[in-house]
């Protein structure tokens, strides 16, 4: 059976949020059912999750599929914001850390984990973020859940925007059942529920959560107005700065860089994955007092080994590319393929979500149309990742494509061309499959009638 003939089958119509609470005493055999449906999206193509890149994230590469269908094409799935994982000094410094410190860190920073490069690597995000206190994780989901989890406990409050990441929501989950959501970067109901919050509990603490840049919309929050919202309150605001830290913002340092609000937001997590050439993340504070405390407190700081000698010394070398002229100049160039996507995409009638920036979100809406689209897009040789329900609302089923500095004008205007294409393409095909023919809707007039 063809793909346009099954547009009413599982393959379309069903989510993953569908199977994600499966009952029955078979903990393990109840997975099957999502397992089906999933092989089924694999095996025709509509799977486009998982794959694998056969060299580096460079902006022409070669991925496969996880059915083991290759393509080369062009690259605008990867978070390599400024391509510093592939710049010659990043590597020569990855090569040096390997030589005198191995391969591993050997333990947790807690117990004998810790190198120079880490140390050093503290001391420099210290600077760049006027922040004189971090701690780092091996992860960059480690920093959010475990910062969290290590200051919030049972009494206390977290109040979160919507689309925060899902490492922040489950490390809200984890340490209170106390838990709201606001509407998406609407400051005047997060001081509603401050306010609701406050008229019944004085004594507990409030944790404000949002992002520095959101990476579903590409919007920013207005975060002086939101920091003093907290102060009035007396709650602690944390910002996470994942995929805006080095990728935008004077030297790199981001939206707080953007609106002048270095060292005067009360925590910054964040990761090294997005632009600075390694896993990891990182918490920084003003108190020497909190980093102690979440330290020993968070478990993902404590109960996993410590970031690599090569991680740590790969992201302090790429940090000062990122505040250097050099990074400057990265920056322009991407911020230059970022605004050539968005107006290929507008000269198609296609309005890209929110700001520019390295994340350019290519609403599609139709999940029919957009896994037609993905399977396309793929087969075409261009790379981008889509992103449908619950990751984002139904009906807002997006393209995620990212832009790096190493793009070229031409590669750029190529991937568009190819994904507005595709869509077109797909919601013909879908649009066909679903309008009743003329002599269908004449006979369910009669039907009517009789």
């Amino acid at each position: 059976m063809e793909l346009r003939d099954q547009l009413e089958s599982p393959l379309f119509t069903h989510f993953i949020s569908d199977y994600a609470q499966p009952v029955g005493p078979d903990l393990l055999g109840r997975t099957e059912e999502f397992f089906q449906w999933q092989e089924a999206r694999r095996q025709t193509g509509l799977w486009p999750y998982s794959r694998s890149l056969e060299a580096a994230p460079e902006a022409s590469c070669g991925v496969r599929s996880e059915t083991g269908t290759c393509r080369q094409g062009l690259n605008f799935g990867s978070q390599d914001y400024l391509s510093l994982s592939t710049h010659p000094e990043v590597i020569a410094t990855a090569h040096r850390a390997i030589e005198q410190y191995g391969l591993h860190s050997a333990g947790s920073a807690m117990l004998g984990g810790n190198t120079a490069p880490s140390l050093m690597l503290e001391k420099a995000l210290a600077e760049h973020l006027q922040m004189p206190h971090v701690a780092l994780f091996s992860t960059g989901w480690g920093a959010g859940f475990g910062t969290i989890v290590g200051l919030v406990r049972p009494d206390d409050h977290v109040v979160l925007d919507a689309l925060s990441h899902q490492c922040l929501q489950q490390g809200a989950m984890a340490a209170t059942h106390n838990v709201s959501r606001v509407p998406h970067l609407n400051n005047r109901a997060m001081r509603r529920k401050l306010q609701e919050i406050r008229a019944r509990d004085a004594r507990n603490g409030v944790l404000v959560v949002t992002e520095g840049l959101f990476s579903m919309d590409s919007d920013v929050p207005r975060l002086e107005e939101l920091q003093a919202i907290c102060h009035e309150y007396n709650a602690t605001l944390l910002v996470d700065v994942a995929h805006d830290l080095g990728a935008l913002g004077p030297k790199g340092t981001g939206s707080l860089g953007l609106q002048d609000m270095l060292g005067k937001v009360d925590l910054v997590v964040g990761a090294f994955s997005k632009t600075l050439a390694s896993n990891g993340g990182f918490m920084a504070t003003r108190s020497p007092a909190v980093r102690q405390f979440v330290r020993v407190m968070g478990g993902p700081h404590i109960f996993s080994n410590a970031l690599l000698p090569g991680q740590a010394a790969v992201v302090l070398e790429a940090l000062r590319i990122v505040r250097s002229e050099e990074g400057e100049a990265l920056r322009l160039k991407a911020r230059q393929n970022s605004l050539t996507l968005r107006g290929a995409f507008a000269e198609h009638g296609i309005e890209c979500l929110g700001e520019p920036s390295n994340v350019v979100p290519v609403p599609v809406g139709d999940a029919k149309v957009a896994r037609l689209a993905a399977k396309l897009v793929f087969e075409r040789g261009i790379f981008a990742n889509l992103v449908e329900y619950p990751a984002v609302r139904l009906r807002e089923t997006r393209f995620r494509m990212q832009v790096m500095s190493s793009h070229t004008e031409e590669q750029v205007r190529q991937a568009a061309e190819v994904v507005c294409g595709a869509i077109e393409e797909a919601r013909a095909l879908v649009k066909a499959r679903t309008r009743p023919s003329r002599a269908a809707r004449l006979e369910e007039r009669l039907q009517a009638e009789l």
